[in-house]
């Protein structure tokens, strides 16, 4: 039988004559050429740029972005609609008998609040939030967001890390792994959940997926600082210190066994951080050091504990971003519970009593977020962001006053730095049910994100599972009217 020739060098002249020679040698003449002719005309693929560097000047440098579990209603908060007000109570037009996600639905139901028009734009805000209506010249909103599902976890999924599966990265994981830290005392992104509870799936919404696991989210608030971050007092300062370096040298001899292995690296990351954190994290969540004037601001003392536990994050948000953590992910409110609407936005039964709630608790502390990194010159370079999952219908759900979960047009809003305040994009239909012109995609919104922070979405990759994944998959265009020049 005859032997199949071996790619060496030995083996050449076995199998390949002069003739065979030269032709394998000008294919990989024309492969170079080819090569070199898509450089000069700027068609070759391009390499992330080396972390920490961007792919063109960015606007800002960092992100907070406010988070509110539960499908907040687009009708109830920013998104007038007069023809609901003036036809409430008839069947929705062409939708008579539909049913949504969780039942069948009943007639339009007008905003139980009114809305007037604010600024120098004069958008519309619902009187729910007066205060933050105060912002909306600073404000760009997106009136036609949709999303793939109208489900809470696939939706919390899918604004948080651009997929309705688990197993993906955050969108705080990708920036921080785009980007790394201007702070190596303090973690690269930080999640702070509300003090109701944990959103629905939980980690997932800071999770890194498949990017090296020192990107993900490290998880504490106001009210429940960093874990087991200070040395017990039996332990001496030089035994912690022993214990460290023998730990390192295990963890280096482990690291050379088992090369790639991204969790051990993760872990060994989290540990130095965590010792380096001693020193610098107790001060920066010390919420003593602010002034009454800023904790009375932002309604820190406030007798409603909900809104002062979520004022106190905020002030944590303020601190943290002003210390150089690039990516701070603040949650207003948490999964759902057994009472509908009680923890989270997801007013299925009583919109009015569960938003006067809710809004009562987001609007001063967040206004006075924004006020505050104005002041402070922190908005020169900090991008906001407001979002939630999907929005809600504008008819009520049969047999209640509540409204059900609605995927197809919702509205979110960003401000700060590179964002063109004042301005609305896209729209939904004349009762809020879809969106209708310029529709958006939560690939859009996170396109546009990553451009304000000087990353091309379709440059940022990972190579995993035998791709090039993206924050953005597939799709996503940068809503250019959103943006500076």
């Amino acid at each position: 039988m005859k032997k199949e020739p071996h790619c060496s060098s030995e083996s050449i002249p076995f199998w390949m004559n002069r003739r065979e020679f030269l032709g394998q040698m000008s294919n990989g003449l024309t492969g170079i050429a080819l090569v070199m002719l898509l450089k000069e005309q700027g068609l070759l693929a391009q390499d992330p740029p080396p972390l920490g560097q961007t792919h063109f000047p960015p606007k800002a440098k960092r992100v907070i972005q406010i988070f509110c579990p539960g499908g907040v209603s687009q009708v109830d908060t920013f998104d007038y609609k007069p023809e609901l007000q003036r036809r409430s109570g008839e069947p929705l037009p062409g939708e008579e008998k539909s049913v949504s996600a969780t039942s069948s639905n009943g007639n339009l139901m007008k905003s139980p609040w009114s809305f007037r028009q604010r600024g120098q734009s004069g958008q519309w805000v619902s009187d729910l939030l007066p205060q933050l209506g105060e912002w909306v010249d600073d404000m760009a909103f997106i009136h036609s967001l949709t999303a793939k599902s109208n489900q809470h976890g696939q939706g919390c999924c899918q604004m948080n890390t651009g997929f309705t599966t688990e197993g993906y990265p955050s969108m705080g994981a990708w920036i921080s792994y785009a980007l790394g830290t201007e702070n190596h005392n303090l973690p690269f992104f930080v999640a702070i959940p509300d003090i109701r509870g944990l959103p629905t799936s939980g980690g997932v919404n800071w999770g890194s997926g498949f990017l090296p696991a020192q990107h993900q989210g490290v998880s504490f608030s106001a009210a429940q600082p960093i874990r087991n971050l200070v040395r017990p007092a039996a332990i001496s300062e030089s035994a912690e210190a022993d214990s460290r370096n023998l730990l390192q040298l295990l963890n280096q001899g482990y690291e050379i066994d088992h090369p790639g292995n991204s969790e051990l690296g993760g872990r060994v990351a989290a540990y130095e951080l965590a010792a380096r954190m001693q020193l610098s994290a107790p001060e920066a969540t010390d919420l003593s050091k602010e002034t009454k004037a800023t904790r009375d601001l932002y309604g820190a003392d406030d007798s409603n504990p909900l809104l002062a536990a979520y004022a106190r994050n905020c002030l944590l948000a303020r601190r943290l971003i002003e210390r150089g953590v690039r990516f701070v992910q603040l949650f207003c409110g948490a999964r759902s519970s057994s009472v509908s609407g009680l923890l989270d936005w997801d007013a299925h039964n009583t919109v009015k009593q569960d938003y006067e709630r809710h809004c009562a608790i987001l609007d001063r502390p967040t206004a006075s977020l924004i006020k505050d990194l104005k002041t402070r010159g922190l908005l020169e370079d900090t991008l906001v962001l407001w979002t939630t999952e999907f929005g809600r219908m504008p008819i009520h759900q049969a047999g209640t006053l509540g409204r059900d979960h609605n995927a197809d047009g919702f509205t979110v809003w960003m401000l700060g730095a590179g964002v063109k305040g004042g301005t609305s994009y896209g729209a939904t239909d004349d009762f809020g049910r879809r969106a209708v012109k310029d529709v958006c995609t939560i690939y859009d919104f996170h396109a546009s994100v990553l451009h304000l922070l000087g990353l091309d979405h379709e440059k940022l990759t990972f190579y995993h599972n035998g791709k090039k994944n993206r924050l953005t998959d597939v799709h996503g265009h940068v809503i250019q009217e959103l943006v500076t020049n």
